[in-house]
């Protein structure tokens, strides 16, 4: 394993970001980690990187404590949203320093990118727009090619077409330059194709971890008369209920077989696979709220 996370918690006076937490991340995939604003993702990536220092439990990066460890934390490369960078820097003085960092530091592939971004590499970092300053993170966590690399959500000032190339020139340079990448980000209909495994925090504990190709297809959509839908959903693991009049649409987690799709065909329900997103968004807000299979208070138009 690339790192070993074994219950590890971090809390901040009273309030507890990350709350016993266990999971493994493998050499070589991509990870989404995935969760709503204030899930502890962020805290959980720095608690990776030795920035913070947890309250209790291990955590191994190449089988080390990555805090304050120089072997372990130049193999490793975690870009920000937030990325800071000194006043005074140029975008070219950013590319110089990582070269400094990150011993797999491609500069032919970092030059490739700022043609793809149109980054100007003699405009100040302060002087940038959100876009390039996504981009610019985005160019140091590519180029860097380390061999744990996160990004959080680094790439959200950038526009759809900039987001695309991202994701093409990552999805290129890992096939050719394996390494294990962590995506943690909101726009997850965006990343699905690119995820091999997904872990999803709710309040600072983690309710998902399951392998990307498990996930498709393990949930569905089901849409049409409320009592029929009611009757095919009643064994069911119902993630999410709704009701429009006389017609109800249900989120279900799990398989459906051949036989109950024929039957919600003829009775005039409509079957379709729910998206990761979707799948997320449904888990989450179970965890809020607690799952309900009573009775909804019907929609209005």
């Amino acid at each position: 394993m690339t790192i070993t996370v074994t219950g590890v918690s971090k809390a901040f006076g009273g309030v507890t970001a990350v709350d016993d937490v266990t999971f493994t991340l493998k050499e070589n995939r991509v990870y989404g980690l995935l969760g709503r604003n204030g899930a502890g993702k962020t805290t959980l990536m720095q608690l990776l990187t030795g920035q913070l220092f947890r309250t209790a439990g291990d955590i191994s990066v190449f089988g080390a404590d990555p805090v304050e460890n120089e072997a372990v934390l130049t193999r490793m490369c975690f870009i920000k949203e937030s990325q800071r960078y000194p006043d005074q820097f140029q975008v070219r003085h950013v590319l110089a320093s990582a070269a400094m960092l990150y011993p797999n530091w491609d500069a032919d592939f970092a030059a490739a990118l700022l043609a793809d971004f149109a980054l100007p590499t003699n405009r100040r970092v302060k002087k940038l727009s959100r876009g390039m300053l996504s981009a610019l993170g985005v160019i140091v966590g590519l180029a860097a090619r380390a061999p744990v690399t996160l990004f959080d959500e680094p790439y959200l000032g950038l526009d759809a077409v900039a987001r695309q190339l991202f994701y093409d020139r990552l999805l290129a340079d890992v096939a050719e330059h394996p390494r294990t990448v962590v995506l943690s980000t909101h726009l997850i209909d965006e990343v699905a194709d690119l995820l091999e495994h997904v872990i999803v925090m709710d309040r600072g504990r983690i309710v998902l971890d399951r392998e990307a190709d498990a996930l498709r297809g393990e949930a569905a959509l089901l849409t049409g008369p409320s009592g029929v839908v009611d009757e095919l959903t009643a064994d069911l693991d119902v993630l999410h209920l709704e009701r429009l009049g006389a017609i109800a649409r249900v989120t279900v987690r799990g398989v459906l077989d051949r036989d109950t799709r024929d039957d919600a065909a003829a009775r005039g329900v409509t079957v379709e696979p729910a998206t990761l997103q979707q799948l997320f968004v449904r888990l989450t807000t179970q965890s809020a709220a607690g799952p309900q299979r009573a009775p909804q208070k019907e929609a209005t138009r």
